[in-house]
């Protein structure tokens, strides 16, 4: 297929995110939306009734064309306007109403923890008028044991690094250091975290 789709990465490496655009009226385009027609509807029987987690992790297990790992668990309502480049690592953990707009790619390491109502973004619309309908996409790594708080915005292209937080509210807009907190709108740098995570 012509879609936008990315091969899963090591994040242990500290690579520039992937870049790529897509315009309305392509075949890519046409073939995500046929993709999303049929998510969409996954994600709208995810989110209705009681499911115990096996259930949340097959569904979207279904939803990301990947399997997730038994370790993982997932709150709802969960929320995805593709899935198919959502990758989820082992013991992770996602609370409710989480959104990932994911066509650019997002890469969740193993044991990231992921708060209430957080939205993590790998996909723009252009700044010119004329082409605003039409995506520039970059891809969102969050490394290993990274915490993001309650209403965190992750926007495209950004890695945020093994062991850092990232505080209530705030807005990440650049890649963020291993064991760092961050904080804002936009976010900055609070402090590091020491081994006794001080």
């Amino acid at each position: 297929m012509i879609i936008p789709s990315y091969t899963r990465v090591n994040l242990k490496e500290r690579g520039e995110a992937l870049h790529s655009k897509m315009d309305l009226g392509t075949i890519a385009y046409d073939e995500v939306e046929h993709i999303n027609e049929t998510n969409q509807r996954l994600v709208q029987e995810l989110n209705t009734g009681a499911h115990t987690q096996t259930e949340i992790r097959q569904l979207v297990s279904q939803i990301t064309n990947e399997r997730i790992d038994e370790t993982t668990e997932i709150r709802l309502p969960f929320h995805t306007d593709f899935g198919r480049n959502l990758h989820i690592g082992e013991s992770v953990f996602i609370n409710a109403n989480a959104m990932f707009t994911d066509l650019g790619g997002i890469y969740i390491g193993d044991h990231v923890l992921i708060g209430p109502n957080v939205t993590i973004a790998s996909v723009n619309h252009r700044m010119v008028p004329a082409d605003r309908r039409n995506l520039d996409l970059a891809s969102v790594h969050i490394h290993n044991n990274a915490w993001l708080g309650a209403n965190v915005t992750v926007t495209p292209g950004v890695s945020i690094g093994e062991n850092a937080v990232v505080a209530a509210g705030a807005v990440v807009t650049r890649d963020v250091p291993d064991n760092m907190v961050v904080a804002g709108v936009p976010a900055r740098m609070v402090k590091k975290i020491d081994e006794k995570g001080v």
